[in-house]
């Protein structure tokens, strides 16, 4: 009966001694596991909401249509954006909407491209910018639209060939200007 009860034990445990070693064989092959809709998905400093349709760091926070984030959350790519947040300072700065955003979200950099709208928040003059391609480099605090862009004011347009705003410095540098605006 005690030899019985023995060889039981011993198969349960070499059982279990095998299923442990596969697994963990097994363990980081395939896909990982995705989190629970609704569920944040951690960025560096950041998160993604899934059913939301939200991507937000504390340099930016972006509304999306579709989305998709590489396996190991470093990068992603968004269409349909809108609603988009860019800080300064940790205040709203400006709004972006845009046709497409690749991302980066270790370094906080992130490219929209597409049609791309952006407008000056608590602006007196209510300044908006449409272009269709535009550079942010989180390190530099440094937005740049290096294709031509559309200052509109009041009602009025100005085409300016590149535009770079330096957050840190509050510096604006325009290119080449083609017609005129009258500010208030």
């Amino acid at each position: 009966m005690r030899r019985h009860r023995r060889l039981i034990l011993g198969t349960a445990i070499g059982a279990l001694t095998v299923y442990v070693v596969v697994e963990l064989i097994l363990a980081g092959k395939g896909l990982p596991v995705m989190p629970p809709t609704g569920a944040p998905i951690m960025l560096r400093e950041g998160e993604v909401r899934g059913s939301n349709h939200v991507v937000a760091s504390r340099s930016w926070r972006f509304s999306y249509d579709r989305g998709q984030l590489s396996p190991d959350y470093a990068t992603g790519t968004l269409d349909g954006v809108h609603d988009g947040i860019v800080y300064r300072k940790g205040k709203p700065y400006l709004r972006l909407d845009a046709r497409h955003v690749s991302l980066n979200a270790q370094t906080l950099d992130f490219t929209a491209v597409g049609m791309v709208h952006i407008q000056m928040l608590d602006d007196p003059y209510h300044r908006s910018f449409d272009t269709d391609y535009v550079e942010w480099s989180n390190n530099a605090k440094l937005l740049q639209m290096i294709h031509p862009s559309y200052l509109h004011v009041g009602g009025q347009t100005l085409k300016i060939s590149s535009i770079s705003v330096d957050f840190d410095k509050n510096e604006v540098h325009l290119g080449k200007i083609e017609g005129s605006v009258n500010f208030p």
